[in-house]
């Protein structure tokens, strides 16, 4: 059973309500008004049956504001910049930029700082502005909610809700507030999300008793962030927004999301890198302050080391890719709700999605209103348009378009006196209606269900006991439209005296069938090209619906989605455990599912290593879509689909969705660039620092300098969110592999301590930094030779860390095979013309550097072409031989 928010707010039961500070205030109101008679709880709230007016509620608006949630998500400035400091990798800078000020370095605290406010600074300003972006699409997929104003029906957005409204609540919406009902039928609400119960609760209108202790307990109440799940009610909104009882819970709540695959790769990689500094570290601390004897010096260093090691731009590459990614989505029609999502979203290797809509266009064309022999009759479409027309639920496309076939004002001709929802057991529903004199039942739903109902048959205006031989022909002739890939439903009646006014599920017995309907829903024209794509993509589409098994076989066919086998949900409610797995993994066709099962199916596929994504948008989809690791609806889906999404597409199509795929692999191929880079880069340093630090008689490189260049490398990082990437690394779902990450280090990184020694035997044979050791030698001309060295290694070790961002950022041949994109390539030439120009700039003497020869950079030029080619010969035996996840 999943936790509710009481649960995980206060551990295991609700909050007593005496506990609650402000928040009690507002319970008992609500509690107040849901044990008062109904007339007077009209009166306090001055409004009426019929609602609000609409000045009324603008007037109330301004008053209690916005139906909306305080916003946990974005939280002020301060806390923001507070939560990035919190970061591991942030607070080791800020510990070592508080040492570096106590023994006086000011230099190497203002470069700490520096690369302390790039990192947070940096991730803050993108994060915001892309954030902002979002959101303000993201508006567009907001709930609304069908109100009474001046005496109408009227649609509004949820926000705009106010205490007073008279709300019209059915399956698949979201309760929009706290409110008590006035008018219920068979109506049932799902509580998880406050109480973590995972059985629907009945919802009467009847006062409670007097033994009630808690708004929980109220029947006739309803709560904000519950959603219906079956049956139609009307509902006086009490409270809104932080006053209601989710509400002021949220605003205290913490909760924290689940953490993904991706998160907890990046958070091995980073106490990884951690633990590398801190042993390196404490190793070259003791290494340089027994064979130099300047402790002070030694921690100096150290601690320069410490930030060398550190992938301090982590959290901001992470959070700017993620923030781009999901701008860049939204510009595709795809909305974000959730950005850690999109690391998911990218790793996608099986999409289940119903078939309406998506392969289909969406748009169902009645064709046939016949009767038990097939003989077209308009009594079947008018019973069929009364069903649609009374129906208080969600009305469906199908419901729009029986509506729009009949020529037929039923306002004039009779009155609705009672309904029976539809729900996923019975697969029919029922209107009861005041016509020609009786109170007639009209049931309609799916054609077996119907006649499991029926004892009898009408055929123009006679009426014939139901035989096995018109069962049989019936099925058939069924049984062939549903092969040409039509939807059919049968249409049923009975009728009742005027006197009996409320009707049960069970008066759906003894029914005469009328006939059936049949509808067409087209093939989307789209659907096999978006097949086709997500195929060559890697992603493996699979089929849920609760439809017709024989519709949805013509349906995939004419997309040319690969049908095997058609199993039912029957066939896996029979099924062993073992048996389940089996058959979900190798089947792509699944029909007649209940919810519950859909969920399941989610459920196994994930166990079995699969990174699932679920489309949805109906009542039944909420639960996989929760299940699954990415949740997909659309703007048209019921608000309760929305809610449990975590993206949602403003077209409902599969070639949306696909370029969606794409665009998260995009962002996930450059973090994982970044994570490379650093892996490798970090561990060839520990080599380079432990091996000079031991022999060198001289520090291989000043603390300033080692912050320094570690200041101009994390500025020449901060291309790699808008870098381009290579379509073969799209070819295939991406997924986290910190095994991977880990070889690529071990095999990589050392080759960068290959030319950094290559560059101490040329700054201490050539360049003859070996008279360092003469004893005849002065104290300035030792520090001369010393600072010539010290800035050859910065210069060399600057380009090669640089530069070689543009041999791994791609299995290609880099600059010609594959380009880096143009702000890249201008952040890395820019830190590279700035290293070079470092050595003879007026800020040399003060970071203790010396100008080079002119033929220092020859030879620096062979290095790094011997380098690039290296790595790459390196490189891509590493792809051919691990591959690239």
């Amino acid at each position: 059973m999943k936790r509710g928010i009481f649960a995980r707010f206060a551990g295991v039961t609700p909050v007593p309500t005496t506990d609650r500070g402000t928040s009690n205030e507002n319970e008992r109101r609500l509690v107040a008004f849901c044990t008062k008679p109904l007339r007077d709880v009209f009166a306090e709230l001055d409004t009426s049956p019929r609602g609000l007016s609409s000045e009324q509620a603008e007037h109330r608006l301004e008053e209690y504001g916005a139906n909306e949630l305080p916003d946990r998500h974005r939280p002020g400035l301060w806390v923001d910049i507070l939560n990035r400091l919190k970061s591991p990798l942030v607070i080791q800078l800020l510990v070592i930029a508080f040492v570096s000020a106590l023994i006086g370095e000011t230099k190497s605290t203002i470069i700490v700082s520096a690369m302390i406010f790039l990192s947070v600074g940096l991730s803050y300003a993108l994060d915001r502005r892309s954030s902002r972006a979002v959101e303000s699409l993201g508006k567009r997929v907001q709930s609304r909610t069908f109100v009474l104003r001046d005496g109408l029906e009227k649609e509004i957005k949820s926000s705009e809700i106010v205490p007073g409204d008279v709300v019209l609540l059915h399956a698949g919406t979201i309760v929009p507030a706290d409110l008590r009902l006035i008018v219920a039928k068979d109506f049932f609400v799902s509580e998880s999300s406050l109480t973590g119960e995972s059985m629907a609760v009945e919802k009467t209108v009847g006062t409670p008793g007097t033994s009630v202790q808690s708004a929980l307990e109220m029947p006739n109440a309803c709560f904000l962030g519950t959603s219906v799940t079956s049956g139609t009610a009307r509902g006086l909104v009490v409270n809104t927004g932080s006053r209601t009882l989710y509400g002021a819970i949220s605003a205290r709540l913490s909760e924290r999301s689940e953490e993904t695959s991706f998160d907890r790769g990046v958070r091995s990689f980073t106490w990884l890198m951690i633990r590398f500094m801190v042993v390196m570290v404490c190793v070259v601390f003791f290494i340089v302050g027994l064979t130099k004897g300047n402790w002070i010096e030694a921690l100096l260093f150290g601690l320069s080391v410490a930030v060398g090691l550190t992938p301090e731009m982590l959290p901001m590459i992470v959070t700017v890719n993620l923030a781009k990614g999901a701008l860049t989505m939204a510009k595709k029609k795809v909305i974000v709700k959730r950005l850690p999502a999109i690391q998911n979203f990218g790793a996608i290797d099986i999409l289940c999605t119903d078939k309406t809509g998506t392969l289909t266009q969406d748009r169902v064309v009645l064709e046939r209103h016949v009767d038990v022999l097939g003989n077209t009759t308009e009594d079947v479409l008018n019973y069929a348009y009364l069903n649609s027309y009374f129906q208080t639920g969600l009305r469906n496309l199908i419901d729009r378009a029986v509506i729009d076939s009949a020529d037929l004002d039923a306002d004039l001709q009779c009155r609705l006196v009672d309904e029976l929802p539809f729900d996923f057991q019975r697969r029919r529903m029922s209107v009861v209606v005041d016509y020609e004199g009786d109170h007639v039942l009209i049931c309609k739903g799916a054609v077996e269900e119907i006649y499991a109902c029926c004892g009898s048959y009408q055929i123009d205006d006679e009426v014939y006991p139901l035989i096995d031989m018109i069962r049989t022909d019936l099925f058939e002739e069924v049984e062939r439209l549903n092969r040409d890939g039509f939807r059919v439903l049968g249409i049923a009646y009975r009728e009742f005296p005027r006197t009996k006014t409320v009707f049960t599920v069970a008066d759906e017995r003894e029914l005469i069938l009328l006939g059936y309907i049949a509808f067409f829903d087209p093939p989307k024209p789209s659907a096999t090209e978006a097949i086709e794509l997500l195929k060559k993509a890697g992603v493996k589409v699979k089929v849920l619906t609760g439809d017709n098994g024989l519709v949805t076989e013509k349906v995939c066919r004419n997309v040319e989605l690969e049908v095997d086998r058609i199993v039912t949900g029957t066939e896996l409610s029979e099924l062993s455990p073992a048996d389940f797995v089996e058959t979900v993994q190798t089947n792509d066709v699944f029909v007649k599912l209940s919810p519950a099962q859909k969920e399941q199916i989610v459920r196994v596929l994930r166990r079995n290593g699969n990174v699932v994504g679920f489309m949805g948008d109906g009542i039944n989809d909420a639960p996989a879509l929760k299940a699954a690791d990415v949740g997909i609806s659309v703007d048209s889906a019921v608000d309760v689909a929305k809610e449990s999404a975590d993206i949602v597409l403003l077209e409902k199509s599969l070639l949306v969705l696909e370029e969606g795929i794409m665009e998260g692999r995009r962002v996930f191929a450059n973090i994982v660039k970044y994570i490379r880079m650093g892996a490798s880069s970090n561990f060839g340093n520990m080599f380079s620092v432990l091996g000079a630090s031991y022999l060198l008689p001289f520090l291989p490189m000043k603390p300033v300098q080692i912050l320094t260049n570690n200041l101009l490398y994390d500025f020449s990082q901060t291309g790699i969110p808008a870098d381009n990437v290579d379509e073969e690394l799209l070819a295939k779902p991406l997924k986290w592999n910190i095994s991977n990450v880990k070889r690529f280090m071990m095999f990589v990184g050392p080759i960068s301590s290959i030319f950094d020694y290559a560059t101490f035997a040329l700054m201490w044979f050539f360049f003859r930094s070996s008279e360092f050791l003469n004893p005849s030698l002065g104290g300035a001309e030792k520090n001369a030779l010393a600072s010539l060295f010290q800035t050859g290694w910065f210069v060399e070790s600057l380009l090669t860390q640089t530069l070689i961002v543009h041999i791994i950022r791609t299995r290609r041949i880099p600059f010609f095979g594959s380009r880096a994109s143009l702000h890249m390539t201008l952040t890395t030439l820019a830190v590279v013309a700035v290293g070079a120009w470092l050595p003879y700039s007026p800020f040399a003497p003060g970071l203790g550097m010396t100008p080079l020869p002119p033929v220092y950079w020859a030879w620096i030029a062979a290095f790094l072409v011997s380098y690039g080619i290296l790595t790459h010969l390196v490189k891509t035996w590493f792809f051919n031989r691990y591959g690239g996840d």
